[in-house]
């Protein structure tokens, strides 16, 4: 069954009655068309005005929504032919992350991504897309491969957060997320992070320290969830559409505060309306920004990854 939001009502019951009236029309072999190409009309311009002024809220539960591509929908569109690896050769197979060697464009590179399970089963199996850090770790070996072949890093975030429970901080979960930042700010090749969906907290971050940081029209990337912040600051996890606009964590927010260097358009009403189109875009954005990073010297890209992430959290005072 196909999710949709309150927000969505208004363009639902359109749809409905558009179709209600086609299919009277088709039953009794009644012409009425001007009545339909009317309703047709007031429904683009429904979709335009709903969709083109989202909150950060409703853009949350966009970025969360069932059946938002993930990385193994996107890979196809993307790459001639992603191999994926598996295992960090310490402990097992985190499946909350996906790995391997592609060819984009033409240019062999490294990919990783954090992916997300489709329904419950899947998603209890990738632990919702929260890594443990064997993730992180097979994450880092392949990164280091890359490293090693000269090969471009594209990562592809997608995460509540890393995984915290027990057996999470048992393995060296801050450890491993800590070695990925370390590692990451100090290769030598061009890294394009692109966040697809969900940003969350150090989990994301472990992906994210990249020369360009793109987002999805209509993902977020945050130090924190929505209902987590509410929980801390006004003890009810109930005023997280409050808190989504307090962060200032959508595509647009970030890209004004320059965390984010570009925004990949989506279909209006978000990439589940066709991936296809998702992908085209996502292409476009990805081969430019690593054409420009391939023209830059290995001690450039180190510089200008670390003057990137001393930049986030400076602000300035105003009076």
């Amino acid at each position: 069954m196909a999710q949709h939001f309150d927000f969505e009502k208004p363009i639902l019951e359109l749809e409905h009655k558009i179709a209600e009236l086609q299919e009277f029309s088709k039953e009794k072999d009644i012409n009425l068309s001007p009545e339909i190409s009317k309703l047709m009309r007031r429904l683009v311009r429904l979709r335009k005005e709903i969709y083109g002024n989202l909150e950060p809220w409703q853009k949350v539960q966009i970025a969360r929504h069932m059946e938002r591509p993930n990385f193994y929908d996107y890979a196809p569109l993307l790459f001639e032919d992603f191999m994926e690896f598996k295992g960090d050769r310490l402990f097992a197979d985190d499946k909350a992350i996906v790995g391997g060697i592609a060819t984009f464009e033409g240019i062999p590179v490294t990919v990783v991504s954090h992916i997300k399970g489709r329904g419950t089963k899947e998603n209890i199996q990738r632990n919702f897309g929260m890594p443990h850090p064997e993730g992180y770790r097979k994450a880092l070996r392949l990164m280091d491969q890359a490293e090693k072949f000269r090969r471009p890093i594209l990562t592809f975030i997608d995460t509540p957060g890393a995984a915290c429970d027990l057996e999470a901080e048992e393995r060296g979960q801050g450890e491993a997320i800590a070695r990925c930042l370390q590692a990451m700010a100090g290769y030598s090749v061009p890294i394009i992070c692109t966040v697809i969906g969900e940003g969350g907290s150090g989990g994301a971050l472990a992906l994210g320290v990249g020369n360009t940081v793109l987002l999805l029209e209509n993902s977020f990337y945050s130090v924190i969830a929505p209902e987590s912040c509410a929980s801390i600051l006004w003890k009810d996890p109930g005023k997280a559409k409050e808190a989504a606009s307090a962060l200032k964590f959508t595509a647009q927010d970030l890209f004004e505060l320059g965390i984010a260097d570009g925004i990949i358009k989506e279909p209006l009403g978000g990439a589940h309306r066709s991936v296809e189109r998702t992908a085209e875009e996502m292409k476009k954005v990805i081969a430019q920004a690593l054409l420009d990073l391939r023209k830059v010297s290995p001690d450039e890209l180190r510089a200008m990854r670390y003057e990137k992430l001393m930049k986030y959290g400076e602000f300035e005072e105003k009076a």
